[in-house]
């Protein structure tokens, strides 16, 4: 029985069927990539209807002058092109005078509490935030352990975080009245929601006994991600618990910890309604407690454009602060990831 010749393939029929190949590759790509697009884009699109158009309409508004009177004449205008008069108002507090000249704005104009406001409001998004991350951190910490009772306390430690923010201003407004609990405790008379700095801690210490529990659930997904098995190398190589704390859990949860802060951050630039219904905005001044959201919402009962101006300033404010954020500590990020994948590799 004769054996059939089994002639094997040239380099020259291989050479000729790889550029075939490749071609296919790139029309199957092609055709992924299209479909993708066609799947995305009723997507895209609804994005761009709620959050494109009001954000144009509001920068279109803040270029246009507010109707009322006009200083020169006593005569009532529907307003028109105002060009960065807005924004001059609010960045350099400067108001339109009797005459129509530009003046500085005068204490009581809401003009002149913009950069009070712009402080105000980044000294409760610093204060807040880091008080939330340790105590959130520390409940975390608790509740990774494993211990008779855990599922209560997990569940128990949410329910300031799931009471609506206007049940919890009125809340801590009645334990800060002047025959509230808090002055019954400290066994003191001190003006809670009137004055100046007391009203402030009295809205950071609300505002972090609401959200510390959210700050807790999102590091407590990030500590569970952690293996046991790098706890129990650390162990074997004599690491102390603090050792282990700073060596190994940090470093691994400096992820989900960034992304826990960076969505703290955003929310606190935004506060509105927990100091407007606990102090009313006021406190010390007027405006001891008056944020950017607060002055947003109290220039829009005295002129929509002005206000959208306002609007605008503000969100160009957030998105510098997001877009520090995710520049500087995503690269962070990033090279935490690859440490830990070269770790596991090595």
């Amino acid at each position: 029985m004769s054996t059939p010749n089994v002639v094997a393939p040239s380099s020259t029929q291989n050479a000729g069927k790889q550029p075939e190949q490749r071609a296919g590759v790139k029309h199957t790509r092609r055709q992924q990539s299209r479909w993708a697009l066609y799947l995305i884009l009723p997507t895209i699109v609804l994005l761009a209807v709620v959050i494109g158009y009001p954000i144009v309409s509001a920068i279109v508004m803040s270029f246009q002058k507010d109707a009322g009177l006009d200083p020169a004449t006593g005569l009532f205008v529907q307003g028109g092109f105002a060009g960065f008069q807005n924004y001059a108002h609010w960045l350099f507090q400067q108001c339109q005078g009797p005459n129509g000249t530009t003046v500085s704005c005068p204490p009581g104009n809401l003009g002149s509490t913009f950069w009070s406001a712009v402080g105000v409001t980044f000294f409760f998004t610093v204060t807040t935030v880091i008080l939330e991350t340790v105590l959130g951190l520390w409940f975390a910490l608790i509740m990774n352990r494993a211990f008779r009772g855990r599922g209560f306390v997990r569940a128990a430690i949410l329910i300031p975080w799931a009471i609506p923010t206007a049940v919890t201003a009125k809340l801590w407004f009645f334990i800060f009245s002047v025959a509230g609990v808090a002055n019954a405790v400290l066994n003191a008379h001190i003006l809670w929601t009137s004055d100046e700095w007391a009203s402030r801690f009295a809205v950071i210490i609300a505002d972090t006994w609401k959200t510390t529990p959210f700050m807790a659930l999102l590091i407590l997904a990030g500590l569970q991600i952690i293996p046991e098995d790098v706890y129990e190398a650390a162990k074997m190589d004599g690491a102390s618990t603090w050792q282990r704390f700073w060596r190994v859990t940090m470093p691994l949860l400096k992820p989900a910890l960034m992304v826990a802060v960076l969505f703290r951050v955003l929310d606190a630039l935004r506060i509105y309604d927990l100091p407007q219904i606990l102090t009313g905005g006021g406190g010390g001044t007027g405006h001891a407690t008056t944020t950017l959201s607060i002055l947003v919402v109290d220039q829009i009962r005295q002129g929509f454009n002005s206000a959208a101006a306002l609007s605008t300033i503000t969100f160009i404010l957030i998105f510098l602060v997001a877009f520090i954020f995710v520049r500087f500590l995503g690269t962070n990020v990033v090279r935490t990831q690859e440490t830990q994948a070269k770790g596991a590799k090595g």
